[in-house]
């Protein structure tokens, strides 16, 4: 089942997101315990990048194909594929999220075979632990370094748009930084989420979610069918797609979330 809905925004609505989309009986939380804690760092507790995009795409000066990018502040690498650099159009920059105890080669390769054709540059990080930060108590490694990796490939290649997406743990770690950071991320992809821990509301980023129905690590009607309708009711314009199925990722449905990039 595919459908489209564009809700109509309701006044506050989106103020109470962290608690309405909470989902599967996790309970991520966002730490702000630190009475010390500078105004930059209280950002990253609630899950807000300091990246913003640059107003015009940069001159191409980075490397082209597959490769490690080095994390920083000691984080693990993360992996890239750039597509040829010709003088066409500037490419889309895709940040993909692996799952919970996944590494960064397996969510590069979701979409890698897409990423030339479609004009992708696609990142995807490793995660600081086994799984992404606000997942095991609050936002911090993972959002710095992210934020790291953004400002480098924004300054070396010529970008056209953001798109944060992921599978399992990292499609909930999409839509939570998605949410958060809207006005850095124009479109989220989040195949098979569980939940989203947005700490905080920015920009109207759209968003596409897939789901199995026999799903039995994240049960679509604790996890996607509570989410999907709480981001309608706040007024985000969603394409979801239900499929027959498990915890997976089938190549039809990869297709649909590159065709939907494709189209904005």
């Amino acid at each position: 089942m595919s459908l489209s809905r564009r809700s109509v925004l309701v006044g506050g609505a989106t103020v109470s997101m962290t608690a309405t989309l909470g989902a599967c009986g996790r309970e991520p939380g966002v730490d702000e315990r630190s009475p010390a804690m500078d105004a930059s760092t209280a950002e990253v507790r609630r899950g807000r990048l300091a990246f913003r995009p640059p107003e015009q795409p940069r001159a191409a000066t980075g490397r082209t194909g597959t490769f490690a990018m080095s994390g920083g502040g000691g984080a693990p690498p993360a992996e890239l594929h750039v597509p040829a650099l010709d003088g066409r159009e500037p490419l889309r920059l895709v940040v993909m999220l692996h799952g919970a105890g996944g590494v960064a080669r397996s969510a590069l390769d979701r979409l890698r075979g897409a990423a030339d054709a479609h004009r992708l540059l696609v990142l995807a990080p490793k995660s600081t632990s086994t799984t992404w930060d606000v997942i095991g108590g609050g936002y911090g490694p993972d959002v710095r370094n992210l934020d790291r990796l953004l400002a480098e490939l924004a300054a070396a290649y010529p970008l056209r748009g953001f798109t944060i997406g992921g599978f399992s743990d990292g499609a909930s770690y999409a839509l939570s930084l998605g949410i958060g950071n809207g006005d850095v991320f124009d479109s989220v992809i989040a195949f098979s989420p569980g939940f989203q821990a947005a700490g905080t509301t920015n920009g109207r980023p759209d968003f596409f979610v897939s789901h199995g129905t026999a799903d039995r690590v994240l049960p679509i009607d604790r996890c996607s069918r509570r989410i999907v309708p709480a981001l309608e009711d706040a007024g985000y314009d969603v394409t979801y797609h239900e499929f027959d199925g498990g915890h997976v990722v089938p190549e039809p449905v990869r297709d649909e979330a590159v065709a939907w990039l494709d189209a904005r």
